[in-house]
């Protein structure tokens, strides 16, 4: 099957996906308990403001037709005005999720390499005391139960050492200064995202690592590895040419998973360090029945993570010639 092909085949199973996806979340939120109406209306409205109220809304309408107005409200980039801010939910996602990207696109990027770097090397020396500490030490990020290693750090490095702030991205007296450069600004986001990214990197390298040591340890098994090793190359040259390329295939369906997750902006590590981004922004959407901005943020997550699988897939047939769809 040819590239073509294979786009247009997952392009019409993401749509498929994501419709049943849209579906069920619209039946959830349809469901769930509490009216959304009592939370924009104020003591000051009269019932005929309420009554305006809802059928502006539509939710006086049947099912099947909230139904269509949500589908076409989606497509068109409606996503309906949140509740507690009061404001578009487009604006609210449009700046919380740039945060989001920096701090974990950042954080899954250096993990990766950092894992993959370190997981080709270990796996050339399987049996020897490197192999056995790394790993060790690779299980223990592994299994570090995230939002304690948080907990911990912002206790040690911020509060007790004070080395970093406590929470937050940014410093108000800074950003308020008109004297204050695009260099001072970036210094102080930069302060502030060294621990939550430190916290991340440390939990990730550990499994991206484990991923391309037991690659490795399958790849040095095959023929090719033995027959680069007949014609004289170097094991540097065997490692880093032949196993190496060959054995990116997990790590890549790993990173492009994790890079489309991190969407969600690790909801628990973005609370945890009040870190403005769209994964704290779907906590206090949910804690807050501020269905619009909750659904909006659930949808957009699920479409990342499904064009994310279609561009793992394509990467993997670039990887290795041997896959075909």
């Amino acid at each position: 099957m040819n590239l073509k092909s294979l786009l247009l085949r997952r392009s019409i199973e993401i749509l498929v996906v994501f419709g049943i996806i849209m579906t069920g979340l619209f039946l959830l939120f349809h469901a769930a308990p509490g009216d959304p109406i009592s939370m924009m209306v104020d003591l000051t409205m009269t019932p005929e403001d309420v009554e305006r109220m809802v059928a502006q809304l539509g939710l006086d309408q049947p099912i099947w037709i909230q139904y269509l107005y949500y589908i076409k409200n989606f497509f068109t980039g409606n996503f309906g005005t949140s509740f507690h801010y009061g404001r578009p939910v487009i604006e609210i996602i449009s700046e919380r999720l740039p945060n989001t990207i920096l701090l974990f696109t950042t954080a899954t990027i250096l993990a990766a390499m950092a894992g993959v770097w370190l997981g080709k090397i270990i796996a050339w020396y399987k049996g020897k005391a490197i192999d056995t500490w790394t790993t060790i030490f690779a299980l223990v990020c592994n299994t570090l139960f995230l939002p304690w290693i948080s907990l911990l750090f912002i206790w040690f490095f911020a509060y007790w050492v004070g080395w970093f702030p406590l929470s937050g991205m940014m410093t108000p007296e800074i950003w308020v200064n008109p004297e204050a450069g695009f260099f001072a600004k970036a210094v102080d986001v930069l302060h502030h995202m060294l621990l939550p990214l430190l916290t991340l990197f440390i939990v990730n390298t550990g499994s991206y690592l484990l991923i391309m040591r037991s690659s490795m340890l399958e790849t040095i098994k095959e023929d090719y590895i033995l027959t680069a090793r007949a014609k004289g190359l170097s094991e540097k040259q065997v490692r880093n040419r032949h196993a190496a390329p060959n054995a990116l295939l997990p790590v890549v369906t790993s990173v492009g998973l994790s890079l489309a997750f991190s969407v969600n902006g690790g909801a628990l590590t973005e609370t945890v360090f009040s870190w403005p981004g769209i994964g704290r922004e779907l906590i206090f959407a949910v804690s807050n029945s501020d269905y619009p901005l909750a659904m909006a943020s659930f949808l957009f997550i699920a479409l990342v993570v499904l064009v994310a699988n279609l561009i793992v897939d394509i990467l993997y047939a670039y990887l290795d010639p041997r896959i075909s769809y």
